[in-house]
């Protein structure tokens, strides 16, 4: 293969970019991004750059010369319209063309958007790409009260900032607590207690009737049960939809996502996917088909495909592991917690310091450690070894975690 094209510049696409060279691949690298940036990292958006407490340049994943360097072409503002897969081409909306040997789809998703009325008003923000952190930045000296929809890590993070920055924060989520889609109610407990000591009103089992502005501009929620809430700034995190529609139009299997195999393969010949819009099988996730939204997922899948088109495949197995950051606690994670039967905590959440491990037929299958760096890292290696532990001393947080294989 003498070109390889690449769509979508975030973390995985870059890291595709960064990968095919250190290989020594010495065909065409060609990089096609929506974005206007050269790739940038994400996580931070909703934190640092959010914040102002770290500028855009260092978000950069690698200084401007770096691509020119390494002769990898970047194409900045360009939209794939269409993939022939049988001519093995994609067409740019602006209708130029661009052949490739192997395409490697990296285009992650967009923010889900709310469907009631009022969703376009000025004011009403998403949190994705440096442009929708630039817009909410421009709007904070004038703004008081916010709004933020959506329990996730996304919108957390954003009211942890928020907070800092001593706006009036109330969060509304549907469910019954907040994250209750990826962690579980020890978790979900804790966090609910810390944003409200900061001072964050949460609301759960809330609906968003519609979204009320005056002249243009947002001036407050409607709740489903008619209670009217202030805002001057409404901010969207209820996840985000795969960007795979030129793939499904070629052809592509899919469906929560483009499906691939364990290289990372489409179902359309030399087409790859990886990252937040590739769905996989996954044998953390015991064997389900998932979509993994994570800069580990991203990195991963993307060292994968270069293997797989350098010739050398090696199937996708890496240990699932994230992140957040809310205030002074540090959250990670990792395994997946999907179909647990049981959890135990080590540690006492008060303190601030303590982890909850996820069991499946008394096998350790995930960890959220909440400032817990070495349970963590002791409990990745576990989970990723399928290491059995002695389940009657997990309780207690004095015996590290490495101690209790059998």
């Amino acid at each position: 293969m003498k070109r390889v094209v690449i769509v979508g510049g975030g973390h995985a696409g870059a890291q595709t970019a960064i990968g095919l060279r250190h290989a020594h691949f010495d065909g065409t690298v060609t990089l096609v991004t929506d974005d206007l940036e050269l790739p940038y990292e994400r996580p931070p958006l909703s934190k640092d750059y959010l914040a102002g407490s770290k500028p855009f340049e260092r978000l950069l994943l690698r200084p401007p010369a770096f691509w020119a360097e390494r002769d990898i072409e970047i194409r900045n503002g360009q939209r794939v319209r269409a993939i022939d897969a049988t001519a093995h081409c994609i067409e740019m909306a602006e209708g130029a063309r661009l052949e490739y040997d192997a395409l490697v789809w990296a285009a992650g998703g967009r923010p889900r958007s709310l469907t009631c009325a009022g969703a376009e008003l000025i004011g009403v923000h998403s949190v994705r790409s440096r442009a929708d952190i630039d817009r909410m930045r421009a709007e904070l000296p004038s703004t008081t009260r916010v709004v933020v929809i959506g329990g996730g890590y996304i919108g957390l993070e954003a009211a942890s900032v928020l907070r800092k920055l001593d706006k009036s924060v109330v969060l509304l989520e549907m469910q019954a607590r907040i994250l209750a889609r990826v962690a579980g109610k020890e978790v979900s407990e804790f966090f609910t207690t810390e944003h409200r000591n900061h001072g964050v009103e949460m609301r759960t089992d809330t609906a968003v009737e519609c979204i009320v502005g005056d002249a243009g501009r947002v001036c407050g929620v409607r709740l489903a049960d008619g209670e009217m809430l202030s805002a001057d700034m409404v901010i969207v995190g209820i996840g985000i939809i795969p960007n795979v529609e030129p793939l499904i139009a070629a052809g592509a299997v899919a469906t929560n996502g483009v499906h691939v195999d364990e290289f990372c393969r489409t179902t359309l010949p030399d087409v790859f996917a990886i990252g937040d819009c590739a769905a996989h099988h996954n044998r953390f996730a015991h064997g389900e088909r998932v979509r993994l939204e994570s800069v580990q997922n991203a990195n991963d899948q993307a060292a994968t495909a270069v293997k797989a088109i350098a010739g050398e495949a090696v199937p996708y197995n890496a240990v699932p592991w994230f992140w957040s950051d809310q205030y002074d606690i540090k959250l990670q994670t990792a395994g997946l917690s999907l179909g647990y039967d049981s959890t135990i905590v080590r540690g006492d959440p008060q303190l601030r310091s303590f982890a909850v491990a996820y069991l499946r037929c008394e096998q350790l299958i995930a960890l959220d450690c909440v400032n817990a760096t070495r349970d963590y890292v002791q409990g990745r290696k576990l989970i990723g070894d399928g290491t059995a532990i002695d389940i009657a001393r997990l309780h207690d947080p004095a015996v590290p975690l490495k101690d209790l294989a059998r």
